[in-house]
């Protein structure tokens, strides 16, 4: 795990600065209030007893990012008693559009737009530049407990994450 208060997390090679703290597995995984993209609420509770990999992005439109979800979608669909979340500013009508468009149903897409409360709590929120209230990447696995037992921010934001690890740590 990167740890973001030395600005070990770039874009395109730059240090971006994150606000929040760099947790960590162990760690209780923080609550949080998102937006699905029939605008209910999803919270961490939502899920409760189950295995959760929270998977954040900076937008669905990216060519990153879009391949990111569509592999958790496709993994998703081998992994019993866990629900995937991807999470990103984009907006919940954003999000259900580009899931119908590229058949992506497997995974659930959130979205932080109301606030950047949960960007905070989980030490992913983009401070100041160009990303500026985006989202960095990363990936936490969350057991059923609540428990933190993966977290990857992932170095390079225009990198993917590493998969094996997060599929492996949800199994």
């Amino acid at each position: 795990m990167a740890d973001i208060r030395s600005g070990a997390v770039k874009f395109k090679g730059n240090p971006i600065d994150l606000a929040g703290p760099s947790l960590k597995a162990g760690d209780a995984a923080p609550d949080f209030k998102l937006q699905d993209n029939t605008l209910a609420d999803v919270t961490l509770a939502s899920s409760a007893g189950k295995k959760r990999i929270i998977v954040t992005v900076p937008s669905l439109d990216t060519a990153v990012c879009s391949l990111e979800t569509k592999r958790f979608n496709d993994e998703a669909k081998n992994l019993s008693d866990t629900e995937v979340l991807v999470v990103s500013m984009d907006l919940p009508f954003a999000q259900k559009r580009w899931c119908g468009a590229e058949n992506v149903a497997s995974v659930k897409t959130v979205s932080a737009h109301r606030c950047g409360e949960f960007g905070e709590k989980y030490g992913v929120l983009i401070k100041g530049g160009a990303l500026d209230r985006i989202l960095t990447r990363a990936v936490f696995v969350v057991d059923a407990a609540g428990k933190l037992t993966h977290v990857e921010y992932v170095e390079e934001v225009t990198k993917e994450p590493n998969y094996g690890a997060a599929l492996a740590a949800a199994k």
